[in-house]
C-alpha cells in the first residue's frame, strides 16, 4: 500500500511528502514580564530557542508529548503537559492552572483554534507572539501520485498546500490528523480521524482501512 505524509518526518510504513517549509520570524520580546509560556507547535519551541534562552527560565505549558520532548531536549522549564491534544480542549485544561496570570502563546502565523480567547474568558491574560509561518513548496511540475494512495493530513496547511499542487483521485484515501483539520477538507472528501494526534496513529489509521477493505 502507498501511504504518504505530508511531511519531511520519517515514519516507518510510510512515505514523505513535505509539502511546505517552515520560515522563522525574529521578534524582539521582552519575556520578563510573563509568568509562563504556551506551545502547541515544536516549530514555534524551534523558533523561539534560535532567538535567545530567556525562554528556558520560564514555566512552558505544551500541547503534546512531542512538544515536550522538544522543550526538555532543549533544557527548557517543562511544567505541564496537555492531555486533551487540540487547541480548545487545551486551553480550557489550562484555564484553571493559569488564571489570574500574565502569559505567552508562542505559535505560527496560522491557528486554528480559540486558544487566546479561551483563556481570556477564564480571566487569564494572554497575550500572543508569531515567530514562525508555514509557506507551501513550489513545484516545477504538478506532482502525481499512484492510484489508490492513502494520504496523510497532519494541519489545514497541508490540505491547501497538498491542493496547489496535486489533483485529487477518486481512488485516493485521506487521514486527518484530528477533528480541526478534517474540518478543512472539501465537501467532496471525508478523512479518516486517527486516534490520537501523532504521526504514528496516522499512519496506524492508514494501514487499518486499507485492511479492513
Amino acid at each position: 500500500m502507498d501511504i504518504y505524509i505530508l511531511s519531511d518526518k520519517k515514519v516507518a510504513g510510510a512515505q514523505s511528502l513535505p509539502v511546505f517549509d517552515i520560515h522563522p520570524i525574529r521578534q524582539d520580546v521582552d519575556l520578563s514580564e510573563y509568568d509562563a509560556l504556551i506551545f502547541t507547535s515544536k516549530n514555534a519551541v524551534y523558533s523561539l530557542d534560535a532567538m535567545g534562552s530567556a525562554w528556558k527560565e520560564k514555566p512552558a505549558y505544551v500541547i503534546a508529548p512531542k512538544t515536550a520532548e522538544v522543550v526538555k531536549t532543549l533544557n527548557g522549564n517543562l511544567t505541564f503537559v496537555g492531555k486533551e491534544k487540540h487547541g480548545n480542549g487545551f486551553a480550557l485544561e489550562l484555564s484553571q492552572k493559569l488564571k489570574g496570570q500574565k502569559v505567552l502563546y508562542v505559535r505560527g502565523r496560522e491557528v486554528v483554534s480559540d486558544l487566546v480567547n479561551i483563556l481570556k474568558s477564564h480571566a487569564v491574560d494572554c497575550q500572543e507572539l508569531i515567530v514562525y509561518e508555514t509557506r507551501c513548496k513550489e513545484h516545477d511540475t504538478e506532482v502525481s501520485l499512484p492510484k489508490n494512495a492513502t494520504i496523510i493530513f497532519t494541519s489545514p496547511s497541508t490540505i491547501k498546500c497538498f491542493f496547489d499542487h496535486i489533483s485529487w483521485d477518486e481512488s485516493f484515501k485521506a487521514v486527518s490528523i484530528g477533528h480541526t483539520t478534517a474540518a478543512y477538507f472539501p465537501s467532496y472528501i471525508t478523512p479518516a480521524i486517527a486516534d490520537t494526534t501523532s504521526l504514528e496513529s496516522c499512519v496506524r489509521k492508514a494501514i487499518e482501512i486499507n485492511t479492513a477493505e
